[in-house]
């Protein structure tokens, strides 16, 4: 047995043949519903220890049944020493209000101590109100619905390379409102994930109606039939069919369809007072001590259900051996029988301990031969997807490169050039932002260097934020003195923003990437780069593939550029630029993107009247340079062709620094109104949108000149 094995066999898994009636079948079920109780029994506990007595009761405990099935009955390949090792089973919570029922069946396994489980949802706690990767053993943070299953389809997308593996899934009904959701069922089926099972949990209760959906749900045995997924419909209130559903889908012939497994129950299924069937509770001390006599007292009889089964055995002619089977089968199932002097049979649970291990320190570095980079020459133009495309295929010839698409890939560049090299790492979606962002989300946390893109204004903010939020959880663990990750676990994922600024032209409000930008900045972690020059493009894309470089919002032109740096250019996040060489002038005009181009140009306009002007060109703020140029004295415009990030980062600065604005020093030309409130940009031509924000090279011109002369 290798070290792995050995350890996932001590967390209670077993390694043996598959189950096919018999002994192992009766023992196991036996022994699940002694171990359902030990789980909701611990359950309750932790929720009378948490800071505010609280529990997300009835999903919780309607989970109980196919988690403890799950991660009990034989079915996961987990390495609890080591969870982050490639090639075990991965399981995503993506009812994420279900957490205090898997925390609990986390400290047994020994991911963290028992300990974790006290003084929980407290800021001192790492065992918040949902899931997320602070918490040793979880991949991804889960909570707002509909999005676990993105990711989960991520892992199991990587599941089907080497090394394989499978990808479990637990879903609640009420999620399944989410539109989000259905397109990560669609694509897959599409990609004969097999490997993939959700459990779906359908309680037929929400946050504000307990006993039914808020809307008569369709019949999901059919509809997800009609999407081509192997469907089991069972009964979710009795361990022997949930179970047996699993085991088909663990030891059954695969035939290229993900699997659901639809356990129907109720709210707050297994506990004794209805007080427990709401969404969320603060449990009473005397419903809390009622609720876990009840348990106990169940416990017991299970138990006296359980050694009457086991002296049975003991009639056997080969009772002894039979007997000695059924023991070490529940020891592995983190029960521990003994036989009293009486002759009574004891069941205690086994808590831990927690051997879970800080995570190998990961390589994120891209190896790749950088004298097969393309060659960019000043004097030509070249479109941001030509250099991705040429890039990407010296890139992704490490395969830890992988590219999702929305229907937009001609835009990006990204699948041809890594479908140059390996098609299966260059995927595409389709018309489905969220499930894109999910499955890079997936592939991320399995230490690829991965890249989704759509257009600027089509990242969904709901899922973006989620992700930021579960990258902070994992910096937070890598950071903390005990945490369970190290360097290299954070995310390596770059959303590339086609079509910034003006560039979507006449195609109109809806298209137009000229707020995106500013909306974004608000999300924390988010490293935005506005790129102004195929050059930077490629040092840019350098950059990333260093590795550990986090969630980087890359804004790119769609259309071809002219070249303003030189082979040498070397990008760093947080500096500005000179494009022109030199700092001089007496005054500067900043901005990014195309609107550099243009800055260019109204500089030797100024030129041509006498007047010096020089030009900073910002991918990224450098707030240092901000200041400097403030405290220059010099007359500052801040030409943008969005709803001015620079000027708000520039005033940001100076408030954060008790310096007040000189309005005669500094002036801002950009999309907002003559108010300065954000709007949506009407269609037009490039030219005709310039002029109508007085962004053209003359305008900029003619307004510097008015204010220098």
């Amino acid at each position: 047995m290798s070290v792995s094995e050995a350890a996932a066999k001590a967390a209670g898994r077993r390694t043996g043949a598959p189950n096919v009636g018999g002994l192992r079948d009766d023992a196991i079920l036996k022994l699940l519903a002694i171990k359902d109780s030990d789980i909701r029994i611990l359950t309750l506990e932790q929720c009378k220890a948490a800071v505010d007595k609280g529990l997300h009761a009835g999903g919780a405990f309607s989970a109980v049944i196919p988690l403890v099935s799950l991660f009990y009955g034989g079915f996961i390949n987990l390495d609890i020493e080591e969870p982050t090792r490639r090639g075990q089973d991965m399981f995503v919570l993506s009812k994420g209000h279900a957490i205090a029922a898997l925390a609990s069946i986390y400290a047994e396994l020994g991911y963290f101590d028992r300990s974790v489980l006290l003084n929980s949802r407290s800021y001192e706690s790492i065992l918040n109100g949902h899931p997320g990767p602070v918490l040793p053993g979880l991949q991804v943070a889960t909570g707002p619905l509909g999005q676990g299953l993105l990711v989960a389809e991520g892992f199991s997308l990587a599941g089907k390379t080497s090394p394989s593996h499978d990808v479990y899934c637990m879903c609640g009904d009420g999620e399944l409102q989410e539109g989000p959701i259905w397109e990560a069922v669609m694509y897959s089926a599409y990609k004969r994930l097999d490997n993939l099972c959700v459990l779906l949990d359908r309680n037929n209760g929400q946050l504000d109606i307990v006993d039914r959906l808020v809307w008569p749900a369709p019949d999901m045995e059919a509809v997800f039939g009609a999407f081509g997924w192997r469907v089991e419909n069972v009964d979710g209130t009795s361990y022997a069919p949930v179970h047996a559903a699993l085991d088909r889908f663990r030891h059954g012939v695969r035939n290229g369809k993900p699997t659901v497994i639809i356990c129907n129950c109720s709210k707050g299924q297994g506990a004794f007072s209805n007080f427990l069937n709401k969404h969320k509770v603060e449990i009473p001390d005397a419903v809390m001590e009622q609720e876990l006599a009840l348990q106990g007292e169940l416990r017991r009889a299970r138990i006296g259900d359980f050694a009457e089964y086991y002296r049975g055995l003991g009639r056997n002619p080969d009772g002894e051996r039979l007997q000695k089977e059924v023991l070490a089968l529940a020891r592995e199932m983190r029960i521990a029988i003994e036989e009293q002097a009486s002759g009574e049979l004891s069941a205690s649970a086994v808590i831990g301990p927690a051997v879970c291990r800080r995570a190998p320190r990961r390589d994120k570095a891209i190896r790749y031969d950088a004298g097969a980079l393309p060659r960019i020459e000043r004097g030509k133009d070249y479109a941001a997807s030509t250099i991705i495309t040429s890039a990407m295929k010296v890139f992704a010839r490490d395969s830890r490169v992988v590219s999702i698409d929305a229907d937009l890939s001609s835009t990006s560049g990204l699948e041809a050039g890594i479908a140059a090299v390996d098609q299966g790492r260059a995927l595409n979606v389709g018309v489905a932002e969220a499930n894109m962002m999910g499955i890079g989300e997936g592939y991320a946390a399995l230490g690829y260097n991965t890249w989704v893109s759509t257009f600027c204004p089509f990242f969904d903010w709901k899922v973006l934020r989620r992700i930021a939020v579960g990258y902070q959880e994992r910096l937070e663990a890598i950071a903390a003195p005990g945490g369970w990750l190290s360097e290299g676990h954070g995310l390596d994922l770059t959303f590339l923003a086609t079509a910034s600024n003006l560039e979507t032209k006449t195609n109109g409000a809806t298209h137009m990437g000229n707020d995106d930008i500013t909306i974004f900045d608000g999300i924390a972690h988010l490293k935005i780069v506005d790129v102004s020059c195929p050059q930077q493009m490629l040092s840019i894309m350098k950059w990333i593939m260093a590795g550990n470089r986090g969630l980087v919002y890359l804004r790119v032109m769609r259309t071809g550029s002219g070249v303003l740096y030189d082979t040498d250019f070397e990008f760093e996040f947080g500096k500005g630029y000179f494009p022109l060489q030199e700092t001089a002038g007496d005054a500067v005009i900043l901005s990014s993107g195309r609107g550099v181009h243009e800055g260019l140009a109204a500089a030797a306009e100024c030129g041509k009247r006498g007047l010096k002007v020089g030009v900073v060109d910002m991918p990224s703020i450098d707030e240092k340079l901000l200041l400097e140029l403030h405290d220059s004295g010099k007359l500052l415009c801040f030409a943008e062709q969005n709803n001015g990030y620079i000027w708000r980062n520039f005033q940001t600065a100076l408030f954060r620094r008790g310096t007040p604005i000189t309005p005669d020093r500094a002036f801002a030309v950009n999309t907002l109104d003559s108010l300065g409130k954000p709007q949506f940009i009407h269609s037009g031509t490039y030219g005709q949108l310039l002029a109508a924000f007085g962004l053209a090279p003359s305008q900029l011109a003619l307004a510097l000149a008015r204010r220098m002369e």
